[in-house]
């Protein structure tokens, strides 16, 4: 079946339940936006798009950014990173302070909260956080091929403002020595990041590399290398959905990454790279609609990391 019916029929299938879930509340610009919003795209090894719904429509990706930050860390610091941050599971939600305690400010993964604070404090190095924003900016545009991906800076001021827990959690790391830069300068970089604005098509596009053992199948270039890409994509399938993840392997089968903006991304190696998006969120944080969105197609494509 082709791609663009096989995007009718989970369009047609989720229809009945757009709005389902929460809206991210906590962080007052997250809670404007449309719970019925739906997009979906998805790009294969060719640079072909596939779009249904809000699929050009962007929205603030969050955690998903995570991904990115991750895979530059690999590729800049390399295993001197595992020094700082774990790469197991954690079974908690992606602010929980408790496992921190226990651990000696060591967080488990990079893809909760603590753990893409210390990604993001490494990459900082000794220039600062604007170069640092700015890099990662000039990545997702260039591998986007889109220069309008931009940083929403109102959803960074609200999260900022909000922050009181993500400070609580930098400032635990750094008593225990976890962290190099001052506090303030990691988190301005990390609120930023995390209020990144793109839509379906753009964040589906910019993270096909991950599909492709690291080298962006159109372009040519390299982004990470294959090893480095294959341990992003065992992060994204053990620890991308938080205490959620083990329910989205066994549904989806495909490594992903949710954020409370109602985005996910999904990666299905050898295939394309999907982006889904929809604002409601389930208990654990990820896109209600959107995750129905993923089973159904997969369900379509037999696509999973398990073939």
């Amino acid at each position: 079946m082709e791609m663009e019916a096989i995007l009718a029929e989970v369009a047609a299938a989720v229809e009945p339940h757009r709005g389902a879930g929460k809206v991210a509340s906590y962080i007052p610009a997250l809670a404007e936006v449309d719970p019925r919003k739906f997009g979906i795209a998805i790009v294969d090894g060719q640079g072909r798009y596939h779009c249904a719904g809000d699929c050009d429509e962007s929205f603030s990706i969050q955690s998903i950014s995570k991904v990115f930050t991750f895979a530059l860390a690999l590729e800049r610091v390399g295993p001197v990173l595992w020094k700082r941050v774990g790469r197991e599971p954690s079974g908690s939600p992606f602010n929980s302070i408790v496992q921190l305690e226990r651990e000696n400010g060591i967080p488990r993964n990079p893809l909760i909260n603590p753990g893409a604070m210390v990604v993001t404090d490494q990459l900082i190095g000794d220039r600062g956080a604007d170069a640092f924003v700015e890099e990662l900016l000039a990545l997702l545009r260039e591998e986007a091929e889109d220069d309008s991906v931009f940083i929403d800076d109102r959803v960074a001021q609200s999260e900022s403002e909000t922050g009181a827990r993500n400070r609580s959690l930098a400032w635990f790391m750094k008593a225990f020595g976890r962290l190099d830069n001052d506090v303030e300068t990691v988190l301005s970089a990390y609120f930023r990041h995390c209020a990144l604005a793109m839509s379906c098509r753009q964040l589906a596009r910019a993270a096909l590399f991950l599909a492709f053992d690291g080298r962006d199948p159109v372009t040519g270039r390299r982004v990470v290398a294959s090893r480095r890409c294959r341990r992003v994509n065992a992060m994204m399938m053990l620890c991308g959905h938080y205490d959620n993840s083990g329910e989205f392997a066994f549904r989806i089968g495909l490594p992903g990454k949710s954020g409370v903006g109602g985005g996910i991304l999904a990666i299905a190696p050898g295939k394309g790279s999907i982006a889904v998006w929809s604002p409601g969120l389930n208990a654990a944080g990820t896109s209600q609609v959107g995750a129905m969105a993923l089973e159904k197609l997969v369900e379509r494509t037999g696509w999973s990391a398990f073939v």
